[in-house]
């Protein structure tokens, strides 16, 4: 089933707001679909003006660079740490932007959008 993203038919003062057109189809939505950990598996959907956008479903490798000596590594993602937009989401092993994965190089914090972006890109946390 589809996710409409349009006008809401109510008034900020919560009364009915009579709408002049109907559903277009600019306003629809896509399924979400989390990044989890696994093998990695990729997914292109087309967006706006026949661009396409690379989704990761599974991620296994994050690109992890480290500040100090300014260099970026490949390295294996062991699991969620903590997750700010849903705590259930740590215990789910679900990636997005701002979650702190723990890495084989240590802890690290998701920087890209792995659902639009198509990579996991992370900054390691000095300790």
């Amino acid at each position: 089933m589809a996710i409409w993203q349009g006008k809401s038919k109510k008034k900020p003062t919560g009364g009915r707001l009579v709408t002049s057109r109907g559903k277009r189809r600019f306003e629809m939505s896509r399924e979400t679909q989390h990044t989890k950990i696994g093998k990695e598996s990729l997914k292109q959907y087309r967006v706006r003006g026949a661009n396409s956008k690379t989704e990761v479903l599974l991620a296994e490798y994050a690109n992890v660079v480290n500040k100090k000596t300014n260099t970026v590594q490949k390295s294996k993602i062991l699991t969620v740490k903590v997750n700010p937009a849903d705590p259930n989401y740590v215990q789910r092993n679900i990636l997005n932007k701002g979650a702190r994965i723990s890495t084989e190089l240590g802890e690290a914090i998701v920087t890209s959008r792995p659902g639009q972006d198509g990579a996991v890109n992370a900054v390691l946390i000095e300790n």
